[in-house]
């Protein structure tokens, strides 16, 4: 099992009368975490390294922040500044891409100590992670349901009437494909994974497309190579082979370079993805990865073109009287559309994500989470609460105020121990809680829809239950009839005193759940709602109260609309890399244009001179060329219109909470797509209609 230390509760480790750090990545784990678990231990004994409930692991980044060069063995830390743990081991490192992020490990023994959950042998509560390593002869899947049944059964015998099943989930899995409540946080997500995937592949085919049309648009200046080598005798298998091992070799070219590219650019997209990638090129994947996909990119880009030149007559071509007619015309004009599909599909992509995004910023949550800023409660703050609340209200800074006992962004626990009238002993929903005090309602500034919010005038209210509407709907009730009714949490039984309205206390991809508030003068953490214009004065002014009822602890705060954002770092991140794809489709898309357009304009060179010679104009010119390129692109709109609309709306279907795909979005996409494609065409065209007539009429 592990315990967690809550996230933003800050645990003052240090060095007896010396130096003081706030830590949040550190776990309370049993005494087999070292046998269950692989993490290399650089000092001490995996056996009993967590015997004594006074030990404590440290990795060597927390050892070198404490100790310095010196040896840590044996050296003691100081917890809240009255718990002393001796260090009985170290740790290497916890790798970036580890599902546990930790810097201490502490026993477990020490923290059931104080927890109620293990005083009272409570199994109704789920705060705990609990790992079951199989044996090696039992992972098979008859294996582990044997397991799921034995764990099933014991749960069973120690809570009372229980229908919710319990299971095993991978370890493996957890990262890319877990989103359970409760979870232990900063995973990933395998849609984008998957996502991205699909986009690299699309970006690495529209390239190869690429190839082709250019390497088709310059068939003209190799006609006369290929039809002397077949004069000389040379076979189309030899020509074949020549043109692939051409393409192959630009491909290793380019796999060189992207390596190159990749090496230099990585610090930067790890800073843009949030992630610790490392690139390792002589892993044994990549080194037969790599030289795989180039290979296969350079037979796809390179067969188009090797088939196209190879099947010249060497006859015609040698007299000068080869006409490519409309050979392969269908397929190149295919190549571009697809290209622009899946440029535009990416345009409107990143702007859908952008909205959402923007969206989730504006999305009113039930409260008002501007100017809200917290403060851990650590050290003499816990045994100076009154005093810390005389503070609060004397000063008009931070009168608006509420203690917590964890941020309503942070309630990963739940229980199902919970009871009301009538309720069906089949309903069994996990209901988080939360201990609030009588500031909450105000200080947040929720809404109460039917009684009252906590209050100090009334004793009782310390027995009594809030309600948020969707636990009211759980249990069968209106906001109306449920004030007055009696409920119980873990045996406690009070009354209903209120029905606050639903705010999201939990990341918008997932729909409000049942929530109970119950009253608590205390807390780890308290908040203060800043007058506007005075955040600086405010901070000023919790950093002097708690220097002084809190000496030994340092000052921190943090804002709750930061927390906020931080719940969607993977969409923003998701935002920041879709960016990068769709420049990088739209540059290669306009490549494509533009090797299209060079043939066109070879291909039509004696048709634009004779036009000149007669009178047309370069506008006229410009023109003829664009026309059939334009009408491509316009397809492409069309074919993109409902791939995108499907796409993004199974995106937005994860989230409970999200924006419509309104029709400018496309508007603007097609819009965008026509410009750069324009852009693209005119180039090439006016070089065209600009050449002199007699170099291309000369030989009539």
């Amino acid at each position: 099992d592990l315990h967690s230390f809550p996230t933003r509760r800050s645990s003052d480790l240090h060095i007896d009368g010396d130096r003081k750090f706030e830590e949040r990545a550190a776990f309370f784990a049993d005494s087999t975490f070292l046998q269950v678990f692989s993490f290399p231990l650089v000092k001490g004994d995996r056996k009993t390294a967590l015997d004594n409930p006074t030990n404590i692991l440290i990795t060597e980044r927390a050892a070198k922040k404490y100790f310095g060069s010196e040896d840590p063995m044996g050296k003691v830390l100081r917890m809240n500044s009255k718990d002393n743990f001796t260090v009985s081991g170290i740790l290497a490192d916890v790798p970036a891409n580890s599902h546990l992020q930790f810097d201490f490990i502490l026993p477990m023994r020490f923290f059931a100590r104080g927890s109620n959950d293990f005083i009272n042998n409570v199994w109704d509560n789920y705060n705990y992670y609990t790992y079951v390593q199989l044996a090696e002869n039992a992972s098979s899947a008859a294996a582990v349901q044997k397991v799921t049944k034995q764990m099933n059964a014991t749960m069973g015998k120690n809570i009372k009437e229980l229908t919710a099943d319990h299971y095993l989930q991978a370890l493996y899995d957890i990262h890319l494909h877990s989103n359970f409540i409760g979870d232990v946080q900063g995973h990933g997500n395998i849609q984008y994974v998957r996502i991205f995937s699909l986009v690299a592949i699309i970006v690495l085919i529209v390239a190869c497309i690429n190839f082709m049309n250019l390497a088709t648009a310059r068939s003209s200046r190799r006609a006369k190579e290929v039809g002397m080598r077949k004069v000389a005798g040379a076979r189309r298998w030899e020509i074949i082979r020549q043109f692939l091992g051409e393409s192959v070799l630009i491909a290793f070219i380019s796999l060189l370079i992207a390596i190159g590219l990749v090496w230099l650019l990585l610090p930067a997209f790890n800073n843009l993805s949030g992630k610790e990638i490392k690139f390792d090129l002589f892993h044994s994947n990549l080194l037969l990865l790599l030289p795989g996909i180039a290979v296969l990119t350079g037979l796809i880009s390179g067969s188009y073109p090797a088939f196209f030149l190879s099947s010249f007559q060497p006859v015609k071509v040698l007299k000068g009287s080869f006409n490519f007619g409309n050979r392969g015309a269908w397929l190149r004009s295919g190549l571009v559309v697809l290209q622009f599909v899946i440029s535009i599909s990416l345009m409107v992509a990143a702007f859908v994500v952008y909205n959402q995004l923007n969206y989730i910023r504006n999305k009113n949550l039930g409260y008002d989470r501007e100017n809200l800023l917290y403060v851990p409660v650590t050290g003499n703050l816990y045994n100076s609460n009154e005093a810390l609340r005389t503070e609060l209200k004397q000063n008009q800074l931070t009168q608006d105020f509420t203690f917590l006992a964890q941020l309503p962004t942070n309630l990963l626990s739940g229980t199902i121990s919970v009871d009301w009238p009538g309720k069906d002993a089949k309903n069994q929903v996990m209901f988080p809680q939360l201990s609030v005090d009588e500031g909450f309602v105000n200080t947040f500034k929720t809404k109460i829809i039917a009684g009252r919010g906590f209050s100090k005038d009334f004793k009782t209210d310390e027995k009594n239950y809030v309600l948020n509407e969707k636990a009211i709907q759980v249990m069968g009730m209106k906001p109306e009839t449920a004030v007055g009714q009696w409920f119980s949490l873990w045996g406690n039984k009070g009354t209903i005193i209120g029905v606050v309205k639903d705010f999201n206390f939990k990341p918008i991809h997932q729909p409000i759940e049942p929530l109970i508030l119950r009253y608590s003068s205390g807390g780890d953490v308290f908040l203060v709602r800043t007058k506007p214009g005075k955040t600086e004065a405010t901070i000023s002014a919790l950093k002097t109260l708690c220097a002084k009822l809190n000496p030994e602890y340092p000052f921190s705060y943090d804002f709750l609309d930061q927390d906020l954002a931080k719940l969607y770092r993977a969409e923003q991140q998701m935002g920041g890399i879709f960016n990068v794809f769709t420049i990088l489709a739209i540059f290669i898309s306009c490549l494509g244009l533009f090797g299209l357009t060079n043939y066109m304009a070879e291909k039509r060179t004696k048709e634009i001179g004779i036009r000149k010679v007669i009178g047309a104009s370069v506008t006229g010119i410009v023109a003829l060329l664009s026309k059939g390129l334009i009408k491509l692109v316009l397809v492409a709109i069309l074919l993109a219109t409902p791939l995108a609309w499907w796409a993004m709306n199974s995106w937005l279907n994860n989230f409970a909470y999200h924006i419509d795909i309104n029709a400018w979005v496309f508007v603007i996409a097609a819009f965008s797509s026509i410009t750069i494609a324009m852009i693209t065409i005119s180039f090439q065209a006016i070089k065209a209609a600009l050449a002199n007539p007699i170099k291309s009429l000369k030989t009539e």
